[in-house]
């Protein structure tokens, strides 16, 4: 099971943020669908992750990853979840790789007795092995980031949440990591994807679906190419973004955050939150 405390950690910790009220909130996500989250800054997209990462609780409506209620089953729900973040900050820099691993698989709880298999497994799926005893300080961007990738499969979770996750990467080790994205952890694997990204190629590439949110409301939510059908012919998704939220995308994309959710009711297995009305 994750620990709260390291969520924090790797989320900034120390920083105050003012959170954004989510207003009549509703998604639901379907297992191995890949969701984007795109909206402008202080659109409430780092209000909705920590719920579903249960960092915070809700103040109305009802939020379930995989199934578990974040607020009564916050263990569970924890447990289901997989975080991928660009901070390098959140590794230990004079550590190896393989040490890294190791370390945080200790803070998953997974039993002793299965750490160093997963994480040569994971080693060998991230294509690190050969410099798997390299301190992290040595690696590339993009090895770095495949750390970050590897850390958030450490417990095999049924969700995984990832924040810019091409960030930083060259055009060619972007690409290489969108399709490790959608045929390994997808396509092969089966997992439910969350993606906040501020690269709208990455979005249209990914993403089955794309919400727009801005100041707490969902703005839309449609697969890339019903929403770029929506405007008028030869729009782009940039186009649908500053429709939606009167804002200029190449402006507002200099600060990346995150993510998803079912209004109160029967608990359903797969993703879901709901928010009524005043959120936060």
């Amino acid at each position: 099971m994750l620990d709260r405390g390291f969520l924090d950690i790797i989320r900034n910790a120390g920083q105050k943020e003012v959170l954004t009220t989510l207003i009549d909130v509703n998604i639901r996500v379907g297992k191995g669908e890949v969701l984007g989250l795109l909206g402008p800054n202080g659109a409430g997209k780092s209000t909705l992750i920590k719920i579903l990462c249960t960092l915070i609780l809700p103040s109305e409506g009802d939020a379930y990853v995989n199934g578990y209620d974040v607020v009564k089953e916050g263990q569970k729900a924890r447990g289901s979840i997989g975080f991928v973040t660009t901070d390098e900050r959140s590794f230990y820099w004079r550590l190896s790789g393989r040490e890294n691993l190791q370390f945080f698989a200790t803070l998953y709880n997974l039993p002793q007795r299965d750490v160093k298999a997963r994480v040569e497994e994971l080693l060998e799926v991230v294509h690190l092995k050969k410099r798997a005893d390299e301190p992290f300080l040595s690696y590339s961007a993009g090895m770095k980031q495949s750390m970050a990738i590897a850390r958030g499969l450490l417990n095999d979770p049924a969700v995984l949440f990832m924040d810019e996750p091409t960030r930083s990467l060259d055009p060619g080790a972007a690409k290489g990591l969108r399709q490790f994205i959608k045929e390994h952890i997808v396509e092969e694997k089966g997992k439910t994807v969350f993606i906040s990204t501020h690269q709208l190629d990455e979005a249209e590439e990914l993403c089955d679906r794309v919400v727009i949110l801005d100041e707490g409301r969902i703005k839309a939510d449609a697969s890339p190419a019903d929403l770029k059908s929506s405007l008028p012919s030869g729009s782009s998704l940039c186009d649908v973004f500053t429709f939606y939220t009167g804002k200029d995308f190449a402006e507002d994309n200099s600060n990346p955050q995150a993510f998803s959710m079912h209004r109160s009711g029967r608990k359903r297995r797969g993703l879901g939150m709901g928010m009524k009305r005043k959120g936060f």
